[in-house]
């Protein structure tokens, strides 16, 4: 049993090591002049997620705020390539995710990410391997009937007619947050509005400052 991010974890090789650096994510945080940070967004497919993150680091990246958006379909490219759509593979691609953005927030990164992650049980697990403080989980809460029709790939609609199996909304179920630091209304505010309302989380949790 070793130490991680001070939390105890099991390892299976005796030999593997934890190496701590002396550049610390305290000081790289300084460096940058602002706290590193996990903005999870979450909802159904067309909510708005990888938008308003993408303009949320937009805005940031002009603040001079070091950032990194992990999109949904991105990351399938590569990392979870290997990982399908069942409910076993999205829990893994999930807990993946989980790990990089661990080791972007040593980096001292702000970790925008943009996955439905529509079981709570895995935003938990996401949770408890970054640490409960460094992971802010923001709902783009919007109703499915304005999600399908923002669906340019016709997903929604081969989802209802067969074709795609468990699709989260039509034949696959999405918890709500019990408890988010953030909803964001994404079905009837604006773009503009929602970024806003997410850089004015960051400034009242002080992780970055104006």
């Amino acid at each position: 049993m070793t130490k991680h991010n001070d939390k105890a974890i099991d390892l299976n090789n005796a030999n593997i090591v934890w190496h701590h650096s002396t550049v610390t994510r305290a000081r790289r945080g300084a460096l940058n002049n602002h706290k590193a940070i996990n903005l999870w967004f979450t909802g159904l497919s067309g909510s708005g997620k990888s938008t308003i993150a993408h303009a949320v680091e937009e805005r940031l990246h002009q603040l001079t705020c070091r950032t990194f958006v992990f999109d949904g379909d991105n990351v399938r490219h590569g990392l979870c390539s290997d990982l399908g759509f069942s409910v076993q593979d999205r829990s893994e691609n999930i807990r993946r995710i989980g790990e990089m953005v661990n080791l972007f927030l040593q980096a001292g990164t702000i970790a925008l990410t943009a996955f439905i992650s529509p079981l709570r049980q895995d935003r938990e697990k996401v949770r408890d391997i970054i640490g409960f403080d460094n992971f802010l989980e923001i709902y783009c809460a919007c109703p499915l009937e304005i999600c399908e029709q923002r669906d340019v790939k016709g997903l929604y609609k081969k989802a209802r007619s067969g074709i795609i199996k468990n699709y989260t909304g039509i034949s696959s179920p999405y918890e709500i947050p019990k408890d988010p630091a953030l909803i964001l209304n994404s079905g009837s505010a604006s773009l503009e509005e929602c970024t806003e309302q997410v850089i004015s989380l960051l400034i009242k949790k002080k992780i970055i400052a104006i």
